[in-house]
């Protein structure tokens, strides 16, 4: 706070005198028509100082002049005002001028009149908004000395007050304006034009940021005025000023407001643990309510700055639920994809029951036919006590048409293993041509009751094939037995192992009715009944065809059929990957 003593400092002749060219003065104003009256004020108040300011004494001789004066300066800090000028109220019309058409409140009025019966002093100071009335008679160097200090030390008060509310106002309207900033760029630049507002000075300045818990040496550029826009969008401290850069790691490192003649230094913390560093550089020394209010308004600034951080961790926040809700959209629309897809499977399956449903009802009726019929009849030879050999017959009907319907059955069941969605094929090292031996030495008792003959062919080939033994062995037999039960009597049925380095073949050749283009389009379908008929006698489900392909599609093979045409037999051959390929 300024010295609240009276000083008065009296000028040597012979000292050295110092240079107030730059120091501020008070501004003293005389208004009054009598010349002598001007040098002698100025006289008594040559060596004046307070608070370390002489006076800067304006006169006028007029109250119009006064009024002029008064418009060109409104700096003005106390009128020495004569009452009788070129009117007798001439005076008391220029304090009514000061305070209600220039609305000055400020400057301090000290009336002084020759003729005080023209103006009572009662009356005018309850009347006319002045701070002292004198009588020139009376105003002597002392008194007029006394009266001035108080005016200049009333007027001193004032201008705070003026200052600070002026201040609080720019604050109040600022803090309104840097609380919708969104952007941390946008709010620094902001902060650096309401304090040059606040503090009524062209300034230049320089707004950096940084983290908390960082190193004294990293921060970010967020604004600039004056001379340090230049410096906007530094990609690095070390891109100021050696001098410039030395003064903010200070400010970090110091954490506390700096004001040191015309430079400025606020430290700000956040909420948040961010830390800012404004440095001004104004053209003139910061009084203490400019400091005052400075603090103040940086006060402020921290929760501006939390207001920013969290909008921006906010919209992150926004951006990662966006993304979260778009995840998860797109996790619901491929649960509903794979529902969509199980609905379809439920809807195969339910007509696959219904197919299978179809299949018992029809194929099956037929051999529970012969089996009950067969069985009257042996009840009726066994009642009439026939020949053996007519009840053994009986017998042979009725054990042909069970294997009949045994065969039905396993077929059905295959096919409704295969269909299973969760099967799984456990692959393991197997001889092939082995397994193709076994297969076919199991089917040589159906092919010698048809006086059929079976040969297989494994040319050289021993090497293993990763596969499912147990699967392959049900495809090789279906399509063995398919031979047998399409073949003539007294056909022949060829089985061929072979392969090269990336695929391994088996090929079944028969002798019998062959394939019409027709049959060759619909071959490995669902209970598809093939032009060509069983030459035994023998029943078929549709099944035994589209059961291998199944499991070689589940070994990543494929399977195909040949026929030269109908009546010239036909070739089923199944590629499977060799051992290499079908482990990768």
């Amino acid at each position: 706070m300024a010295d609240q003593d009276d000083v008065l400092y009296l000028i040597e002749d012979e000292g050295e005198t110092r240079d107030e060219s730059h120091v501020r003065k008070w501004k003293i104003a005389v208004i009054d028509d009598d010349q002598a009256v001007h040098e002698g004020t100025r006289f008594a108040l040559s060596d004046y100082s307070l608070n370390g300011q002489s006076l800067e004494i304006l006169s006028a001789y007029s109250a119009a002049d006064g009024r002029q004066l008064l418009r060109d300066n409104p700096d003005i800090a106390a009128v020495l005002l004569d009452v009788i000028m070129e009117t007798d109220d001439a005076g008391l019309q220029l304090v009514e001028y000061i305070r209600n058409e220039l609305h000055n409140e400020t400057v301090r009025i000290i009336l002084r009149t020759g003729q005080p019966g023209q103006a009572p002093e009662r009356r005018v100071i309850v009347d006319y908004d002045i701070n002292d009335y004198k009588a020139k008679t009376e105003l002597t160097a002392d008194k007029l000395f006394t009266s001035l200090t108080a005016a200049l030390r009333s007027y001193q008060q004032l201008e705070r007050m003026v200052q600070t509310r002026r201040g609080l106002e720019i604050i109040l309207d600022a803090a309104s304006t840097l609380y919708d900033f969104r952007s941390m760029q946008r709010l620094a630049e902001g902060v650096l034009t309401q304090i040059a507002s606040l503090l009524n000075v062209d300034c230049a300045g320089i707004l950096v940021l940084r983290d908390g818990g960082g190193v004294v040496d990293d921060f970010a550029v967020l604004a600039g005025s004056g001379c340090y826009s230049r410096f906007i969008g530094c990609p690095t401290p070390q891109s100021l000023d050696p001098d410039l850069r030395q003064m903010v790691e200070e400010a970090f490192r110091r954490r506390k407001h700096d004001f040191d003649d015309h430079r400025t230094v606020l430290y700000i913390r956040t909420g948040s643990g961010r830390e800012v560093v404004v440095l001004l550089q104004a053209e003139r020394q910061l009084s203490e309510t400019d400091r005052a209010l400075v603090e103040i308004f940086g006060s402020r600034l921290s929760i501006a700055f939390d207001n920013v951080i969290l909008y921006q961790q906010l919209n992150e926040a926004n951006a990662q639920l966006e993304d979260r809700v778009s995840q998860r959209t797109r996790a619901l629309m491929q649960a509903n994809r794979r529902l969509s897809a199980q609905w379809l499977r439920l809807q195969r399956a339910n007509g696959f029951k219904n197919e299978i449903l179809g299949t018992v009802a029809h194929d099956l009726k037929n051999p529970l036919g012969v089996i009950l019929g067969r069985t009257e009849m042996l009840t009726e030879l066994i009642s009439a006590d026939s020949s053996k050999e007519t009840v053994e017959a009986q017998v042979n009907h009725i054990r042909d048409a069970t294997k009949r319907l045994t065969s039905m059955v396993d077929h059905l069941i295959s096919d409704a293993m295969a269909d299973a969605f969760d099967i799984t094929i456990r692959r393991e090292p197997v001889d092939l041509s082995a397994l193709v031996n076994d297969v076919a030495e199991a089917n040589k008792p159906s092919a010698v009751n048809k006086q059929q003959a079976i040969s297989v062919s494994t040319p050289g080939h021993r090497d293993l094939v990763m596969c499912d033994a147990d699967r392959m062995r049900e495809a090789i037999d279906n399509l063995i037995s398919n031979a047998i039960k399409y073949s003539p009597i007294g056909g022949r049925i060829d089985v061929l192992v072979g392969g090269d380095a990336n695929h391994v073949t088996i090929s079944i050749s028969d002798e019998g009715a062959g394939l019409s283009p027709e049959d060759l389009d619909r071959l490995f379908g669902r209970f598809q009944r093939l032009s060509a008929k069983p030459t035994g006698g023998e029943s078929s489900t549709g099944l035994g065809l589209s059961i291998v392909k199944r499991i070689v599609d589940m070994h990543g093979g494929n399977v195909t059929a040949d026929s030269p045409g109908p009546g010239q037999g036909a070739t089923f051959t199944i590629l499977l990957p060799a051992a290499s390929e079908a482990q990768s």
